[in-house]
């Protein structure tokens, strides 16, 4: 089997190199820890999805719980090859995998509190480092680096949009091209996009809710994100 321990883990593998995985997904996450909402579509109406990659996918998901407006959050796999992958698959770099973030979010002001895709851009890149390529910080591989997956197309234009506007702040404050691939992956409202997420083991759902004292990576710039004109 090829485990990957002696592989250049910030290379990204070709989809022939990539592990096959498996037909069964991993067991479904239980209800969100904190919210009490289930991380499973469909969604009530009003709610969109969006997916995040900052680094270890623990303290990317509180982050995004912990924000307004927010119906659900779970942490997965994506953007790679194989299929229903497990934690240690991911680990190797052999499946092209980022460590990613559900974020299932409220648009409709009748279904209670809401918020924006912009507001979750602007929690995303203050939230890590987006210019260091496949790490974040002292995780290094390819699982760690920087991604947004939208599923509609103003998602996608809003997201390279804000892209620019805080690249031209980073770079003010001496840091180096932003990394973070945005890719489009369409779905319809209140569904998940195929073959692009996978759910993570239970035990990695709303880690830090679990372990308080757990370790989480994240750690931005500190510089503000500008507001999209």
């Amino acid at each position: 089997m090829r485990i990957g321990l002696w592989r250049d883990k910030t290379k990204l593998p070709s989809r022939e190199e990539a592990l096959p995985g498996r037909a069964t997904p991993l067991p479904a996450p239980e209800p969100h820890l904190v919210l009490g909402t289930s991380p499973l579509p469909p969604y009530p109406p009003g709610c969109m999805v969006a997916l995040f990659g900052m680094g270890c996918f623990w303290g990317a998901e509180r982050l995004f719980w912990q924000l307004p407006g927010v119906y659900t959050t779970a942490v997965g796999y994506g953007g790679g090859y194989t299929p229903n992958p497990t934690y240690e698959e991911v680990c190797t770099g052999l499946t092209g995998h980022a460590e990613l973030v559900l974020v299932v979010y409220n648009t409709d002001p009748t279904q209670g509190q809401t918020t924006t895709f912009g507001e979750l851009l602007k929690a995303f890149w203050e939230g890590h480092d987006p210019t260091q390529g496949m790490r974040q910080g002292n995780d290094v591989g390819s699982q760690y680096r920087s991604m947004i997956v939208a599923t509609n197309e103003v998602q996608f234009r809003e997201a390279e949009a804000s892209k620019a506007s805080y690249e031209a702040a980073l770079q003010r404050a001496g840091y180096g091209p932003i990394t973070t691939e945005i890719l489009l992956r369409p779905a319809p409202p209140g569904a998940l996009p195929a073959a692009t997420f996978y759910f993570a083991e239970r035990y990695h759902q709303q880690y830090l809710a679990r372990n308080p004292f757990g370790y989480c990576g994240l750690g931005g710039c500190g510089v503000p994100f500008p507001a999209v004109q």
